[in-house]
């Protein structure tokens, strides 16, 4: 796309002079008399570089600057001045122009002033991307090894590929979010944007406008045209966090587009194609949502088209020691600490727990070890008071009076510990020190004694 030039100036002739110059070196060129007239345009296009003049009645060029700025820090301002102090430049400057050229302007000094400016522009515009890139790679690691994440990532390695609408379901804090993430990044659309969008921290007046965007003059305040998620999400994964929060009214507008392609922004009547791929989740028991009318029976059905559910922690417990490992690492790098692991005792106790927050509430706990921790190695005493009490309620269940069989104390011993791991023998042999297949083999020796 051709770079997009605002020319502020108080001076007709010279606007009309500067948007010849640069029309002829190739650029999109539009001009304001003032400040404030400078401010609408901002609003209304996609501004690569304001070249402005500095001494200008009302907003001054340097209000001008800071106020760009705010619109679009990534913008670039150059300043031009017939009062060409040193003063002058050094305060531009240090309010963040680029570069300061004098009037009389030069016309190779001036086209050379705004080249490097639209370089140094779409150099930190790229470097930006290239940065959510790499989040967006570094956050699509899944981990565990349990059978209900193998599970699970078999789903998403299936239909990650194709435009189908996909529903995330789960307890909050399970990683429906992550998910989305790595279902963008495997899909066809991974050079496209993944916008997210979570619809229960937007105020309810706001989020139709800020879904679908609005025209100048939709509402009081509307200054310009504003691109909504829709259109930002364009040739990407539009991510709908917490969908069961939307209302009636614009759960219909959510409908159409989901089943016709097409959405007007507010206060438009340009019916605009919406060429995104729709991802949505919900943390609530949306089957039950619909029966009692909070949430509209086709949208449900637009939406349900592929159904993953995200298990909860407790259900993937073998899962834990490697979630807590990797939390640690990351923690401790971003903390500057020292952690290099955890004691038996601790994994213990996080294994015990059955996470009613799931990884969020396992990641908080980490991150809290690993702040108030005094020694490289998580102990039992660094963990969240609550998690202390649930292993010393755990081994108080499986206390056991002097002269109890052995036999009894062993048999106590495995079932409470396959009841911790959520059944699985594999952790909860690697627990006990011994193999899954003693547990095997003592199960089907239960089943024998036990009366039918």
């Amino acid at each position: 796309m051709k770079a997009f030039v605002l020319v502020v100036d108080d001076d007709d002739a010279n606007r009309v002079t500067l948007e010849r110059i640069l029309s002829r070196e190739g650029l999109d060129v539009v001009h304001a008399a003032s400040g404030r007239a400078a401010m609408e345009l901002l609003r209304e296009h996609r501004v690569d570089l304001v070249l402005t003049d500095l001494k200008m009645p009302g907003m001054t060029g340097i209000d001008l600057l800071k106020a760009a700025r705010v619109v679009d820090p990534d913008m670039e301002v150059v300043v031009m001045t017939a009062y060409g102090t040193v003063e002058t430049a050094v305060e531009a400057m240090k309010e963040g122009a680029y570069d300061f050229v004098s009037k009389p302007l030069k016309r190779v000094e001036l086209i050379a002033a705004v080249r490097k400016a639209l370089e140094k522009r779409a150099l930190r515009v790229e470097n930006r991307r290239l940065r959510e890139r790499l989040a967006e790679v570094g956050s699509t690691e899944w981990v565990g090894t349990s059978d209900a994440t193998r599970r699970l990532l078999d789903e998403v390695e299936v239909v990650a590929p194709s435009d189908a609408t996909v529903l995330l379901t789960g307890e909050s804090g399970t990683g429906k979010g992550h998910l989305a993430r790595m279902l963008h990044r495997q899909s066809r659309r991974r050079e496209g944007r993944l916008v997210t969008v979570n619809c229960a921290a937007i105020p309810e007046s706001l989020l139709e406008s800020e879904l679908f965007g609005y025209e100048k003059g939709a509402f009081t305040g509307a200054a310009g045209r504003k691109e909504g998620r829709f259109d930002l999400a364009r040739a990407g994964t539009l991510f709908l966090d917490e969908i069961c929060e939307t209302t009636p009214a614009l759960q219909v507008r959510l409908l159409r587009v989901l089943q016709d392609g097409e959405y007007e922004r507010v206060g438009g009547t340009d019916t605009i194609h919406a060429d995104v791929r729709v991802v949505a989740a919900t943390n609530r028991d949306i089957e039950a949502e619909v029966a009692a009318g909070r949430f509209r029976e086709d949208l449900y059905y637009r939406l349900n088209v592929i159904r993953i559910t995200v298990p909860p922690l407790r259900e993937r417990p073998e899962d834990i020691p490697l979630l807590a490992q990797h939390f640690l690492a990351r923690v401790a790098a971003k903390n500057d600490r020292p952690a290099r692991g955890m004691t038996s005792g601790a994994i213990e106790a996080l294994v015990a727990w059955r996470w009613p927050g799931n990884v969020r509430e396992l990641e908080n706990a980490i991150e809290r070890a690993v702040v108030l921790g005094r020694d490289d190695r998580l102990g039992v005493d660094d963990l969240p008071p609550a998690l202390r009490a649930g292993r010393a309620e755990a081994r108080k269940a499986i206390a056991f009076s002097v002269g109890t069989p052995l036999k009894v104390v062993e048999r106590r011993l495995i079932e409470e510990t396959l009841r911790a791991t959520g059944g699985d023998k594999n952790l909860a042999a690697n627990l006990l020190g011994i193999t899954a297949r003693t547990i095997y083999r003592r199960e089907a020796e239960w089943s024998e004694e036990d009366p039918p």
